[in-house]
């Protein structure tokens, strides 16, 4: 919506303010700019708004807006007088406004930094968390125009307004004068607000998921009238499913006589349904859509689930429809799945809904799946459908033009029935938000990712995100940082995926292998070892092992307090007449599930060949006691992480956790040598052993790459429990506001939006104000100037070349080291110039010799997608052709500097490998945080590297540096509340 001329003669409309936000209860409303044009819509909202909410804004009885007010309420200069409101339908449901004022309180101009703001929300939607949205993006707008401060005059009774003000995080000052209480609201980002701001994201988001998976009520618009197609298929499996809810066919092309389908209501629009409609499937072609979602809007539908194709992945014309389709869905306030989705699937006994196209149904169970592909979907479907595993959701997003991976993360994060979430991506619309979801998320249950379209470097058709520039490599290492079970194939995902739903998490890395077969053992064995673990010699139960045997030998290995967890491997017994015998599956599925119901609780894997229904009844979830409904509701909670884990043992009570206390697999600290009897097992109920699922796999290799991860999980969570930090020593040595001027100086009044590279003075000047000193250099454009830097400086020297083609390039001999004279010096000159070039072309500059150690390199880049990322690595040709540089995310902790140097695979060599002395790691990690630092108090700063780092056994030496500045953008993980637009 644009404005008259009138309206802003000074800035034009500010169309950047303009989002799409979720409320408290899971809808969407739109948030902008207040125009000329909205006059009538003011007036029309301000009617359906109750007396006492006007005097509550007033502090008056004000029955209407005369032609001043609404005059005065509509033109804005956005700068001194904005007004922002909240829209669903394209009418207003609040509106919000600030007005610039002095100290005295009158009207005012820059630089004066303080405003008054006042909100009005409509009564039919007070409670939906519409003015804490309104405040988000208010007070972004305002530092956006150098207010630095709000005023708010409020009256005592108004209590709702009161605890926005008082809940919203920021630095607050409160008094009571005149009757009214007085608010002062300092705008500057804090802890707590960003707090505030993110859980109330968390709450909205996952309420907006729950509506699209657990309605009370489903529509299937485009329902064949015969057998077959989309819609009836959807249908046939909702009601095959056994949906809890009410279930409605609509067909526009529908008989006026015809009342059922299929056993439910028939109906020819959604407007014919006279109840609620709270979930609608879209099958319709794509361009009767846009007339579908309209009866949805209209008649009060909270979600679509749109199947349809025909969008982004059939070109330019197709993606602008799929945005029009999300910028009319929310309007009307609805999220939408799809478009181009495959569908949803919830196993929730209290919903059983399955609006997909799947053709087979899974069985309940605790893992949520998310995948970008019908395809990959069908198929994880059906290998979790073949190993027996169960979902808790499913759900195939297509394009995911709304709804996306993040959003289901802010769901399982709190959902009761998910213990490991399993994702399937081929793009990432917004990282930085990923990044900051999976690590919450991590913290309290797995989540699993597969990530497609790895090395294409373009987005798959019909997602429109951002591309990153970063290689895999290192989108993979970020997602470790957040701990992200990151894994290569869809195999593997639902091969980690079913262990970490079953099994508890390891303790440590050591492993204990048993079996009826040697050479499988040992193939066990050299997997473990390549893998980083810790294999003890395989137990050969030898080939006449009785299922007795295995289960006395798995007993004992999970008693041993030297085992953190067990692969057991089984080949078939052979009888007298050479033939398999039959039924020994089941016989020895029923004596190892025995086995590790009653031992210590470990992880426990089983590799089989070809054992006739062995892994159809290891995946069988049972018990030796039924669980009455009262038991379960009295469970007792999960016990603490820094427990010893937990026996195998429990009581009825103990089988399952109530909803709060889901949290995914416990993480043991160390490892329980012999059964432990709970303290909360209630002293007159008898132990009963908990028999679960036991995951087998077909090779070694996958049971044990399964178990790696759960290993590498383990060890993440129990660092994540106690978090890292910036060391506050930094804070005294770093000149935050003198950088700040310095940038904005380099920069200029109108920067190159391409940003531009500084000199070598200039990054040297601005890296020492972050306490980072670059060694000197000195020109050497002739011998002679070689030489007189050389005497200024001290021998010995180095002479080197700083062309852009033979920077850091010492292996085309464009740097020669341990100068020790003159001689020496106009000698390697000579040799220089002779070799690669005159003077002028290789801008020879002499350096002193720093302390003989390790060249290492540290940079900082800006990604557009990722963000800021810290990498480490050593200098020099091998390191860079093996891709072996470790990537931390911005900004780092303690914690992550540390890692980051010990994570390369040459890590040994600065820690005293072969007999060297190890190199001062803790000068090294310092200068990691104080890049990091610096990088992230400056998003202009877009790219630093320093090169090399020689890192000696006391102190380091930076020999070169540059630094890349940008105008900078804005960071959208930092500000208000919005949802992305594709």
């Amino acid at each position: 919506m644009q404005p008259t001329p009138e309206q802003s003669p000074h800035h034009a409309y500010p169309d950047h303010w303009e989002a799409d936000v979720v409320l408290r209860d899971g809808g969407t409303a739109r948030i902008r700019p207040i125009t000329t044009d909205d006059a009538e819509r003011l007036v029309s909202f301000y009617e359906q708004v109750s007396d006492e909410s006007k005097y509550y804004r007033f502090f008056a009885p004000y029955p209407r807006l005369s032609a001043k007010d609404v005059h005065r309420f509509t033109h804005h200069d956005y700068v001194d007088r904005v007004g922002l409101a909240v829209t669903v339908g394209g009418e207003f449901i609040a509106t919000v406004r600030y007005d610039r004022i002095d100290a005295t309180g009158r009207p005012a101009s820059a630089p004066a930094d303080e405003a008054e703001v006042a909100f009005l929300v409509q009564d039919a939607h007070q409670g939906r968390g519409v003015a804490s949205a309104l405040l988000e993006h208010i007070a972004a707008v305002a530092r956006e125009r150098g207010i630095r401060r709000f005023a708010a005059e409020v009256l005592p009774a108004n209590n709702k307004m009161i605890k926005v003000f008082r809940d919203a995080g920021y630095t607050q000052q409160r008094s009571f004068e005149d009757g009214s209480v007085h608010l002062t609201l300092d705008l500057e980002p804090t802890a707590e607000s960003l707090a505030v701001q993110r859980a109330r994201e968390q709450r909205a988001e996952a309420r907006s998921v729950q509506r699209l998976i657990a309605p009370g009520s489903v529509a299937v618009i485009g329902t064949g009238r015969n057998p077959g197609g989309v819609g009836r298929t959807v249908l046939r499996n909702l009601l095959a499913a056994g949906f809890t809810g009410r279930t409605y066919a609509v067909n526009s092309a529908f008989a006026a006589d015809q009342d059922t389908i299929d056993g439910v209501p028939a109906h020819r629009s959604i407007g014919g349904i006279s109840e609620p409609v709270d979930l609608a499937v879209v099958a319709v072609p794509a361009d009767r859509v846009p007339e579908a979602v309209t009866d949805c809007g209209e008649h009060g539908v909270q979600g679509l689930v749109v199947l349809s194709a025909g969008y982004a992945e059939w070109g330019a014309e197709g993606r602008e429809r799929q945005r029009e389709l999300v910028r009319q869905a929310r309007s009307y306030g609805m999220r939408i799945i799809g478009p181009n989705a495959f569908g949803v699937i919830n196993n929730s006994d209290a919903v059983r809904l399955n609006a997909s196209l799947a053709p087979e149904s899974p069985a309940p169970g605790r893992i949520g799946l998310f995948t970008q592909s019908g395809a990959i979907g069908i198929a994880l479907l059906s290998g979790l459908y073949r190993r027996g595993a169960g979902l808790s959701t499913f759900i195939s997003a297509g394009n995911r033009a709304d709804i996306s991976g993040n959003d289901f993360l802010q769901y399982w994060y709190e959902d009761p029935d998910t213990d490991v979430a399993l994702l399937y991506l081929e793009s990432i619309g917004n990282p930085r938000k990923f990044t900051r979801l999976a690590r919450r998320t991590a913290a309290t249950k797995p989540v699993v990712v597969v990530k497609g379209a790895r090395h294409s470097g373009s987005t798959p058709p019909g997602h429109a995100v951002p591309v990153s520039r970063i290689p895999d490599a290192t989108v993979s290492a970020l997602m470790r940082q957040a701990g992200v079970i990151r894994v290569d194939t869809v195999t593997e995902m639902v091969d980690a995926g079913l262990l970490l739903a079953d099994q508890p998490l390891p303790a440590g890395p050591r492993i204990a292998i048993l079996g009826n077969s040697e050479s499988l053992g040992l193939l066990t064995y050299d997997a473990c070892l390549a893998e980083g673990l810790r294999p003890r010699p395989p137990r050969d139960l030898t080939t006449a092992a009785t299922p007795q045997d295995f289960r006395d030998a798995l007993a004992e290995a999970l008693a041993d307090g030297n085992c953190d967890a067990v692969v057991v491997t089984a080949i078939p017994w052979v009888g007298e007449n050479g033939e398999a015998e039959s039924g020994e599956g089941e016989v020895l599925a029923a004596a190892l599930r025995t086995a590790a119901a009653t031992g210590p609780a470990k992880p426990v894997a089983v590799v089989h060949v070809e054992i006739g229904g062995l892994a159809e009844a290891l995946a069988a979830a049972t018990s030796t006691a039924a669980v009455p409904p009262v038991a379960r509701a009295s469970a007792p909670a999960a016990p603490d992480a820094s427990a010893a884990p937990a026996p195998r043992t429990a009581p009825p009570t103990a089988q399952a956790a109530p909803p709060a206390a889901r949290t995914g697999p416990s993480v043991p600290t160390t490892p329980s040598p012999t059964p432990q009897r709970s303290d909360t097992d209630p002293v007159d109920t008898p132990a009963v052993p908990v028999l679960g699922r036991i995951p087998a796999y077909p090779a070694a290799e996958r049971a044990v790459r399964a178990l790696a991860e759960a290993v590498k999980y383990a060890q993440w969570r129990r660092q994540a429990a106690v978090p890292g930090k910036v060391p506050e020593f930094l804070d005294d040595t770093i000149d935050e506001a003198g950088a700040a001027a310095r940038i904005d100086a380099l920069l200029g009044s109108d920067p190159d939006p391409r940003g531009r590279s500084l000199g070598h003075d200039e990054a040297c000047e601005l890296l020492g104000r972050y306490g980072i000193t670059v060694r000197p250099t000195l020109p050497a454009p002739d011998p002679d100037a070689a030489v007189a830097a050389a005497a200024r400086l001290g021998y010995p020297v180095a002479l080197k070349t700083t062309a852009p083609h033979l920077r850091h390039r010492a292996d085309l001999g464009g740097v020669r080291l341990d100068l020790a004279n003159e001689a020496a010096l106009r000698r390697a000159y000579g040799e220089l110039t002779d070799l690669l070039g005159k003077p002028t072309e290789l801008q020879p500059v002499v350096q002193s010799m720093a302390p003989r150690g390790v060249d290492t390199v540290v940079r900082a880049t800006i990604d557009p997608a990722a963000g800021a990322v810290l990498s480490f690595g050593l200098a020099g040709a091998p390191s860079e052709l093996l891709g072996d540089t470790a990537h931390r995310l911005v900004p780092a902790t303690d914690r992550d500097a540390a890692e980051l140097i010990r994570s390369i695979r040459a890590a040994p060599v600065l820690f005293g490998w072969r007999g060297s002395a190890p190199v001062d790691s803790a000068a090294l990690e310092e200068l990691l945080l104080r890049v990091s630092r610096l990088v992230d108090d400056h998003p202009e700063v877009v790219s630093v590297a320093l090169e090399p780092v020689v890192v000696a056994t006391q102190g380091l030496t930076v020999l070169g540096a540059s630094v890349r500045l940008a105008p900078s953008l804005a960071r959208t993980d930092l500000g208000p509340r919005r949802l992305p637009n594709y």
